[in-house]
Parts: structure tokens; sequence; C-alpha cells
């Protein structure tokens, strides 16, 4: 049990980290600085590579980034939901006068710009994913995975202290959550859970029925076939995970290094994009 105790102690350090109290200002971070990754994504509309970020969601081209909008917002949780369609959830920036808490917000022009849709000063979303019409989230405010249908209404499923979740994505009520003791099925209907056979790690991504991928805390990508029957080790991201995507032309992964691609199924990475200096 020591490996899980150490995956769990690193897990809840790198969830404390991402979520300052104080919003981040231009003077903290350098213009085209990236700090603090907490999720990545690709647009299907032109292929790009988006991260977002502590202190905004950056459009990463070639070795370059470039914030958004020039918006500083702290966004927590961020998944790309079809071509130019964002759905995220974090804190406003310096000088934004909305609510401490976003709830889930949804930019329709590549975060470009962004709208209240649910629980706007109320809820801090760290994860969120979709399966189907279901869009399931995490509320590190009440500590509840919880789901929804229409992206305004929200149920809870269960109380989990979790770092993130993958939904089967044939839509039918599954969820993997990783949580300090490991990897944890939940079913949606009831809220029921169990623990599985995974091995311990942090980020997951469930892009198709027959692919479920994860990154343990140091760094080691595993895949599996079958569901999460049995799983097999790839290679290794370099630097302490802090993001996971994986699609048909990729996978992506961001750590306190920066950010990562594999065309290989997880074997080799090659960076992306600026180099982050001494893990900021």
């Amino acid at each position: 049990m020591r490996q899980i105790r150490l995956w769990a102690t690193a897990a809840a350090l790198l969830m404390a980290a991402g979520c300052a109290s104080d919003s981040p200002t231009p003077d903290e971070e350098g213009a085209d600085a990236m700090a603090h990754i907490h999720g990545i994504g690709v647009d299907p509309a032109d292929k790009t590579l988006y991260a977002a970020t502590h202190t905004g969601v950056f459009r990463i081209e070639g070795n370059k980034a470039s914030r958004v909008a020039d918006r500083w917002q702290d966004t927590m949780a961020f998944t790309v939901v079809g071509p130019k369609h964002f759905l995220a959830s974090g804190h406003p920036g310096a000088g934004d006068d909305r609510p401490p808490h976003l709830g889930l917000i949804e930019s329709t022009d590549a975060a470009g710009t962004w709208k209240a849709l649910a629980m706007e000063g109320q809820a801090d979303f760290h994860a969120l994913d979709t399966a189907g019409e279901t869009l399931y989230a995490y509320d590190s405010q009440s500590g509840q995975l919880m789901a929804s249908t229409d992206r305004r209404t929200f149920e809870p499923i269960a109380p989990l202290a979790l770092a993130d979740i993958a939904a089967d994505p044939r839509d039918n009520g599954l969820v993997l959550a990783t949580t300090q003791e490991g990897v944890i099925a939940v079913a949606a209907d009831f809220g029921r859970t169990k623990q599985t056979n995974a091995p311990p790690m942090v980020f997951i991504d469930w892009p198709k029925p027959n692919l479920l991928v994860g990154i343990g805390q140091d760094g080691v990508v595993h895949a599996s076939a079958d569901g999460g029957g049995s799983w097999e080790s790839r290679g290794t991201v370099p630097g302490a995970p802090a993001a996971l995507e994986v699609i048909e032309s990729g996978w992506y992964a961001a750590s306190e290094q920066g950010l990562f691609k594999s065309s290989d199924h997880g074997v080799t990475w090659k960076p992306v994009g600026p180099r982050i200096e001494s893990g900021r």
C-alpha cells in the first residue's frame, strides 16, 4: 500500500496547489508564460492544442503559446466538446468582477469569450468529462461527483475526494475516478462504488470503448483495451503529470515540464509548445 499512499499525497498536493485563493495578476507571470496547467484539449475545428492554466487558456502553435483574448482566469477544469466548443470551470482573474467560483462556463469561439451555464458562485469544478449527452463533473466545494444532461442542472452521484474522472464513452452510467485509494468505478445510477485492479493513476481518459489510458504520478503511462480489466505499461512522460488528453491523432500530456505528445500510443513522448522553466 505504500505506493498508493505516496500517490495520494502527491495528488492531494497537486490539487491544492492548482486552486489558489488569490486571483493571478499579470505581474506574477510573464506575459506569455504558462503556469500550473490544469487541463488540455485539441480543437477538432483546426487540430490546435489548448492548455488551460492558472493564468488563462493558451493556444499552442509550434513551440509558442499565446494567451487567448488576454484573459487571466484560473481555468481549473477544461474539456473540448466540439469544434471551438469548450466547457470549463475555475476562478476569475484580477479585475474580473465575476463570483470567485465560476461554476460551469462555456465558450463557442475557442476560449475567446465565455458565458456562465450553471452553478455560478457555487461550484468549483476540478474535473469534467462527457459521455453522449451526459456531463460528469467533480465539484471541489461540495466534494461531490455530479452529473447533468442539460448542462444547467446537476444531480449528485457520490461523495468522493478525487483527482480526475473518465466516463465510459458508451454513456452507460459508468465513471472511473482516480482517488486516494486508487481508481474507483462509480455506477452513476445509484452511486455505487467499487475498487478496480488498475495501477495507481492520477489522470485518466476514455476516448473510445476499447481504449482507456491513464498516467501515474511517476509519469508512467498505462493503457487498457478491455475497459480497465487488464492494463499494460507504455512509456513515461517527463515530470510530474498535470493533464491527459487522448484523441485519434495522438496522445497528449502536460506535466510540470511542459506539454508532450505521443504518436505511438504512449510509448515515446516528444515536447510540444514552450518548455516550462523549473516546473513552474
